[in-house]
């Protein structure tokens, strides 16, 4: 099973959704969870994590979300070539390093080099930057690259994304 997140901030609050699904060419979820959170902390520069982290694991721990083997969420898994974890990274260590975790991101991080790939889909000249932890960064890449969609963005992104945004 493969779980994808993503949150959207308003005011002091957050509303994270997840959606389920079972192959990466899946073009709707099986499942959709959504939760609303009151009293975010304020985004910190460089500790994005402390702000989404929470959204993500309150969801995940309301829900039984069990047999995930891929987590896909809207940022970094790493940020830089030193091991530097980031969102993702800090998921993968709270799930006790068991659930694969892919990060898609639509800017570049300048300090990562290696420890990503950019991936190009449909007729966009920008790509999608990919990292990972617990899932081999080439096959993590391929995962998204394949995912239904004409653009940029899978399908299923877009319309988590889209479904995060309505109040």
């Amino acid at each position: 099973m493969i779980l994808a997140f993503d949150t959207y901030y308003f005011e002091d609050k957050a509303k994270t959704v997840c959606f389920r699904f079972e192959r990466y060419t899946d073009i709707e979820p099986s499942v959709i969870y959504t939760d609303l959170v009151s009293g975010v902390e304020e985004y910190e520069p460089g500790a994005f994590y402390k702000r989404e982290l929470p959204c993500i694991i309150n969801l995940l721990e309301k829900n039984n979300l069990s047999g995930i083997d891929v987590i896909i969420i809207d940022g970094f898994v790493v940020l830089d070539d030193n091991g530097k974890i980031g969102l993702g990274g800090h998921l993968y260590e709270y799930l006790g390093k068991k659930v694969a975790v892919i990060g898609v991101a639509k800017t570049n991080f300048a300090q990562l080099n290696k420890n990503k790939r950019e991936i190009l889909r449909g007729k966009s000249k920008n790509p999608l930057y990919i990292t990972a932890m617990g899932i081999d960064l080439e096959e993590a890449s391929n995962s998204i690259k394949n995912m239904k969609g004409e653009y940029r963005i899978p399908t299923l992104l877009k319309q988590l994304d889209t479904m995060t945004r309505v109040k």
